[in-house]
């Protein structure tokens, strides 16, 4: 191994001072030993501002004592940070994932200290960025200095998440468990029959692109009997790992990255971080390259599959709030969208269960106050629902809105056809 000079967390984040933008490693790669030391100093920093996108593990910013001392500029809003990123000392910052290395490469939010978590050197000194190299690869890059939780327990993945030993201004071995999610764990009847509607809607020598949750992880389950499927997705899970066992998956088909998978970050079991340590056949990339529409729509038939959180009559859908409550964020919905939509053969999904938890309708005459358009009424094509599925492309606003109640939950479906008939002063 490349010899290191490892110093203490407490030590490492006292290069850290009042007014800095601290960058934090995101995903399953969250740093949580040097933000939990970075914490402990709130005392004697004012003013210093954090910017990244999903986190996962315990950072609990929302604390009262931190409130002057921290201020979290999220550019995706995830469980963990969404109580402060809709409070007066955070905020949340509009934006397409492909688009966020931008804000840091154009010095738009220029990054005073990158907190990361890497592999181990290798004997030439490189570590590994790991399960999350999206928009780390930039962060990094242009950070004045970065400090690393150096972790045995990172899978060194390929692409291009290296990092050598010289750009490191603070090493900190710490061994601890990469948080897990169980995608497939979060399953109900619903989405098992949403994962049945989409696999029907992907075709051999499809490129797959993958959002998050459960829907995602049963669209995979029912994939067992296409062929020379591809994939090029944002993120990925544990559902992906079968699939290329059994040779489903084999990017055969592929114009670019022939016979590898594509991703910018992962989160999953220990099941995933073990199959992809060192493992050349997937390579994880600057999310600015694997969510760049010239670049998606290359491959062939590219099936994007994503979430939301209501679609009006019209399509338009909001997947990043509720109302004027901030809960997500645009992330590459868009970027997949337009690319699939430009992919030859392509086909842009958005696929929601009908109703909340609560048995509201997420298909609405009109979106909540406030709520945020992700994907608008001019880039919408399938809808599903365990309803059944629909494209609404070339479709006219009165077609859109019957083809829709028809994917609503039959409960809303009465009141539905009253707003319709109350917009368009036609029978739904």
């Amino acid at each position: 191994m490349y010899p290191t000079n490892f110093i203490t967390a407490a030590e490492a984040v006292q290069l850290i001072r009042s007014g800095d933008r601290v960058f934090i490693h995101g995903g399953a790669a969250t740093p949580v030993h040097l933000v939990k030391a970075l914490q402990d100093r709130y005392h004697e920093l004012r003013d210093v501002e954090l910017v990244s996108i999903t986190n996962m593990g315990d950072i609990d910013f929302d604390r009262p004592e931190f409130s002057r001392h921290f201020f979290f500029n999220s550019l995706f809003v995830s469980a963990n940070t969404r109580e402060i990123a809709n409070s007066s000392d955070g905020d949340y910052v509009p934006v397409f994932l492909s688009q966020i290395p931008q804000l840091f490469r154009r010095n738009i939010l220029p990054i005073d200290i990158a907190l990361i978590q890497v592999s181990p050197p290798d004997n030439h000194g490189y570590c590994s960025l790991g399960t999350s190299v999206d928009i780390a690869r930039a962060a990094t890059d242009t950070a004045r200095k970065i400090i690393a939780q150096v972790n045995p327990r990172m899978p060194r993945t390929h692409g291009d998440g290296f990092i050598h030993v010289s750009r490191l201004h603070g090493m900190v071995a710490h061994s601890s468990e990469l948080p897990e999610v169980n995608y497939a764990a979060k399953s109900n009847e619903a989405v098992k029959a949403i994962g049945r509607e989409v696999a029907a809607l992907v075709e051999d020598g499809a490129t797959l692109q993958l959002g998050i949750g459960g829907i995602p992880d049963q669209v995979l389950q029912n994939l067992q009997g296409h062929k020379d499927l591809g994939l090029h997705t944002e993120m990925l899970s544990d559902g992906i790992i079968p699939l290329i066992e059994k040779g489903v998956i084999n990017n055969s088909r592929k114009k670019l990255n022939r016979g590898r998978s594509v991703t910018g970050f992962m989160a999953g079991t220990r099941r995933l971080y073990d199959f992809v340590d060192d493992n050349p056949a997937i390579r994880v990339m600057d999310i600015a390259y694997v969510n760049d529409t010239s670049v998606i729509r290359q491959n062939p038939k590219v099936t994007a599959i994503n979430s939301a959180i209501e679609i009006d009559l019209t399509g338009q859908v909001c997947a990043d709030s509720i109302g004027t409550f901030q809960f997500s964020g645009i992330g590459g919905q868009m970027d997949f969208i337009r690319g699939a939509s430009l992919s030859e053969d392509g086909k842009p999904i958005i696929a929601l269960p009908s109703t909340t938890s609560k048995g509201e309708s997420r298909i609405v005459p009109y979106l909540k106050e406030g709520a945020g358009v992700v994907t608008t009424r001019g880039h919408i094509h399938w809808v599903v629902t365990e309803y059944g599925a629909v494209d609404l492309f070339g479709k006219n606003l009165k077609q859109r809105g019957k083809a829709l109640i028809n994917l609503a939950h039959p409960d809303h479906r009465e009141a539905l056809e009253r707003s319709f008939f109350e917009r368009y002063k036609v029978s739904g």
